[in-house]
């Protein structure tokens, strides 16, 4: 029980610090965002740096998973794949949470804009291509959006990190096929 508890805790540590950068992520774009005015040059700059930090966010979640469960496998010696890969796919159902309930407060509270924003672009661009009960359609989604930005995020988190935990628990305890 308290091997369980402790892998539980761990995993809970690890998803603070793996939501806690998509959340300082998402805290900087909204801030550079803010930076943004009539410039093209201005809004150019501003997009390539949010797609560098997009980029840098990444990689950096890749490494601290990996990180991760390599500490975890240091500190549990005895840990084979198979607990590796537990304690990995615990992080990714706690980071995608923590980001997710952050996200749907961020949407409904923060900045409520980035929707409307959101919903006046694709009704400016496909306003001559759709009719207007389609059209209609697409407005009334705009009220479910947090919510299904909540769930999205949420799964599409949480299959990322079990892929990174599937391929970073097998290459920190590999199986030996000859054991008994």
């Amino acid at each position: 029980m308290a091997d369980k508890r402790s892998l539980w805790n761990e995993a809970g540590k690890g998803g603070l610090i793996l939501g806690g950068i998509s959340i300082a992520y998402l805290l900087l774009t909204w801030l550079m965002s803010k930076l943004t005015g009539d410039s093209i040059g201005m809004n150019f700059l501003v997009n390539m740096l949010g797609f560098v930090l997009w980029g840098l966010k990444l990689a950096l979640c890749i490494i601290m998973m990996r990180r991760l469960i390599l500490g975890f496998h240091s500190r549990n010696p005895e840990s084979d794949s198979g607990r590796l890969f537990r304690y990995g796919f615990l992080i990714a159902l706690y980071s995608p949470l923590l980001y997710s309930a952050f996200y749907l407060v961020y949407v409904l509270y923060i900045n409520p804009e980035a929707v409307t924003a959101s919903f006046d672009a694709v009704r400016e661009m496909y306003s001559g291509s759709l009719d207007s009960a389609t059209m209609e359609e697409i407005e009334n989604m705009r009220s479910s959006m947090p919510t299904t930005t909540f769930f999205f995020n949420f799964i599409w988190c949480v299959l990322f990190g079990t892929v990174l935990s599937a391929i970073f628990s097998k290459k920190a305890a590999p199986s030996d096929p000859f054991a008994e």
